[in-house]
């Protein structure tokens, strides 16, 4: 049973239909507030908030606890936000969302999926082609490159099927750290904690890293959660980070956590890229 909501600043979200780690999202926007619930920008008063708060707070650990727990209660469900069939789909969805909004390759993916949505069938589309279908995704010909010299290697020498492993996924055209840890965490349910610009944002705002670097805030979060929490965690990161905490609605002054955790903070936070 769904637990009751508890109001947060921020619109209503749209239903997925999704569920599980292969679940195929009909939304970016996962299933959270109903009714009550206020702009970005609104002085709602956070949840549990109190002058007591300020001493509450005071370790990492102690964040990291609450921040578990509520983000936990704001989205129980953690849909995948890229719509996509398969394993392969998904690889091809994370690589295409690089600089480009969820949304955006939602709606482009569709279109290449009709032309070809197996290894086999996307290593025999000229790159061209490709690369004139995603175009809108930017950064097109480096990613339609990526997309058709990936599906000749997995093909060639993967059987057709996405492997498994960090190193093996790495190996492929176009797949970094971050786009391997999506798609072994949310096509696999291997632990894994992919850090975008979301979660490197609130990592910093909510004081649980200094946010050298996107690697370190990676370290930083895994030795803070229990391992068995980070595949839904860093969605549920994600989400309030979209939908609340975001780059220009909230300074780390305004939304519900950044007050619950922060009550006396009265200067807006800068964060590193």
């Amino acid at each position: 049973m769904r637990p009751p909501f508890r109001p947060v600043v921020g619109s209503p979200l749209a239903r997925s239909t999704g569920s599980g780690p292969r679940a195929v999202s009909t939304s970016s926007r996962p299933r959270a507030c109903r009714g009550a619930c206020r702009g970005a920008g609104d002085k709602l008063a956070p949840q549990g908030a109190s002058s007591r708060d300020a001493t509450t707070f005071t370790t990492k650990a102690a964040r990291a606890a609450y921040l578990d727990r509520r983000l936990a209660e704001l989205y129980p469900e953690t849909p995948v936000p890229l719509r996509h069939q398969d394993t392969f789909t998904l690889l091809v969805a994370v690589l295409l969302s690089a600089q480009c909004t969820d949304t955006r390759v939602n709606g482009v993916t569709p279109r290449l999926w009709a032309v070809a949505d197996t290894p086999e069938a996307m290593s025999r589309l000229p790159v061209a082609r490709i690369e004139a279908i995603i175009r809108p995704c930017g950064l097109a010909a480096g990613k339609a490159r990526a997309i058709a010299g990936l599906s000749r290697l997995l093909v060639e020498r993967h059987g057709g099927r996405v492997p498994r492993s960090f190193e093996e996924l790495e190996a492929l055209p176009g797949v970094g750290h971050k786009t391997a840890s999506v798609v072994m965490a949310q096509a696999f349910g291997e632990p894994a904690f992919p850090v975008d610009t979301h979660i490197h944002r609130l990592a910093q705002r909510w004081k649980l890293t200094d946010g050298r670097s996107v690697e370190q805030t990676e370290r930083d979060l895994k030795r803070l959660f229990p391992r068995e929490h980070w595949n839904r965690l860093h969605l549920r990161f994600i989400f309030y980070g979209r939908e609340h905490c975001t780059a220009r609605g909230c300074d780390g002054t305004v939304c519900e956590i950044c007050r619950t955790l922060f009550p006396n903070r009265r200067r807006a936070i800068s964060t590193r890229k």
